[in-house]
C-alpha cells in the first residue's frame, strides 16, 4: 500500500479586471478562481494564504482593479477513504483525467455497508493526490451494478470544468440496456425524477421531482426484448432504470425497478436459463465524450459490451431465430 501523499499545495496568480472595480475581494476571487468554494477561500482570505497587492485583507474590502491577487494554500483532505490495491481498467489517462471502464459490481463511493472495496479506495492506491479532492475526483457515478465508462478529475480546475460541463449538458453519455417488451420505435422519456415516497431505496416519476430527460433508440428488436440505446440528457439517480420501468419496459435483471421474469412464448431453455440467471440490470455504460478541461478538444471513450450482457444477446438472437425457422 503506498504511503499517504504529501500535502498538496496550490499556487494561483491572477489580476483583477477592471470591470470588478467597486466590487467586494472574496467576490471577485470566487470568479477569478472557480474551481474553489467560496467557503475555503473565505478561509484562505482570513489566513492570509489569499493576498491582494501582497496584502492580507477582508474580504469585504472593495477592489479598484487592476491588483494582482496571489494564493498558495495548502489543500486539506477531502476524501478520507482507504487506499486498496484494486485493478482498474482504464481507457484513458492524462494529469486532469482518467476514464476507466468500471465493472459490474463495483461500488463507486464507500458508504456504510461498503466502506472498503470500492471505486473510490482503488482510485486513492492510484493516485493518493486524489484525497485533495470531492469524491476523490469522482464527477457523476454509476449504479453499483451498471458496467461501463467513468471519468474521473485528477485536479481541482479539471472537477470543476467537467462539474460545469455535466451541468451544461455538455457530456455525451450513450448507454446500452435491454429492457422487457418489443417496442415497436424510439423516443424521449421527460418524467420529473423524485425519490419514491413511501421506500427510501427506490427513485419514481413525480411531478414535484427534478427534470429528467432520456432519448432512446432501438438497436435490436426480439420477439419480448429490445435493445436499446439510451443518451442522458440530465444524470438523475437510477434514471434510465426509473424511466424504462414507468414506461412499462423495465431492464432485464433489474432487482428494483425490473418485476417478474417475462418470457417470450416456446422461449428456447438456453433464453430461459439466460434470463433467469442474469442478476443485475443488463444496463452498460457505452460511450462517454466530453471537452478536455485543459486543451477544449473532445475526448471520446468507449468500452466493450460486457460478456454477460453480450451472452444474453446472443441467447435472445438464437431464440428470435429457432422461432422463426418453426414458422
Amino acid at each position: 500500500m503506498p504511503a499517504s501523499s504529501p500535502d498538496a499545495t496550490e499556487t494561483r496568480a491572477a489580476c483583477v479586471p477592471d470591470a470588478a472595480a467597486g466590487r467586494r475581494f472574496d467576490a471577485v476571487v470566487a470568479e477569478l478562481f472557480p474551481e474553489f468554494s467560496r467557503s475555503r477561500l473565505s478561509l484562505w482570505i482570513k489566513s492570509g494564504d489569499l493576498l491582494l497587492d501582497g496584502r492580507t485583507v477582508r474580504g469585504r474590502e472593495l477592489v479598484r482593479g487592476g491588483e494582482a491577487v496571489s494564493l498558495t494554500a495548502v489543500l486539506d483532505v477531502q476524501t478520507r477513504a482507504e487506499p486498496e490495491d484494486i485493478a482498474l481498467d482504464v481507457l484513458y489517462e492524462d494529469a486532469q483525467v482518467i476514464v476507466l471502464n468500471k465493472p459490474a459490481g463495483l461500488v463507486v463511493h464507500p458508504g456504510a455497508g461498503n466502506p472498503t472495496g470500492t471505486l473510490v479506495n482503488a482510485l486513492l492506491h492510484r493516485d493518493p493526490s486524489l484525497e485533495a479532492l470531492p469524491r476523490a475526483g469522482i464527477v457523476h457515478r454509476l449504479d453499483k451494478d451498471t458496467s461501463g465508462v467513468m471519468v474521473v478529475a485528477r485536479t481541482l480546475q479539471a472537477h470543476a470544468a467537467l462539474v460545469a460541463q455535466l451541468s451544461a449538458r455538455g457530456v455525451h453519455r450513450q448507454y446500452l440496456a435491454i429492457v422487457v417488451g418489443a417496442l415497436v420505435s424510439g423516443g424521449t422519456a421527460t418524467g420529473a425524477i423524485e425519490r419514491h415516497p413511501h421506500d427510501r431505496i427506490r427513485m419514481a416519476v413525480r411531478d414535484d421531482g427534478r427534470d429528467a430527460v432520456t432519448h432512446y433508440r432501438l438497436r435490436e428488436r426480439f420477439r419480448a426484448h429490445t435493445a436499446l440505446e439510451c443518451r442522458l440528457e440530465t444524470g438523475r439517480t437510477h434514471q434510465i432504470r426509473v424511466h424504462m420501468a414507468h414506461l412499462k419496459h423495465p431492464i432485464v435483471g433489474d432487482p428494483v425497478y425490473g418485476g417478474s421474469l417475462k418470457l417470450p412464448k416456446g422461449a428456447t431453455p438456453e433464453l430461459i436459463e439466460a434470463l433467469r440467471g442474469f442478476r443485475r440490470q443488463a444496463l452498460h455504460a457505452e460511450t462517454l465524450e466530453f471537452q478536455h478541461p485543459t486543451t477544449g478538444e473532445p475526448v471520446r471513450c468507449s468500452a466493450p459490451v460486457p460478456e454477460d450482457m453480450l451472452n444474453l444477446l446472443k441467447a435472445l438472437r438464437d431464440d428470435a431465430a429457432a422461432a422463426a425457422a418453426r414458422r
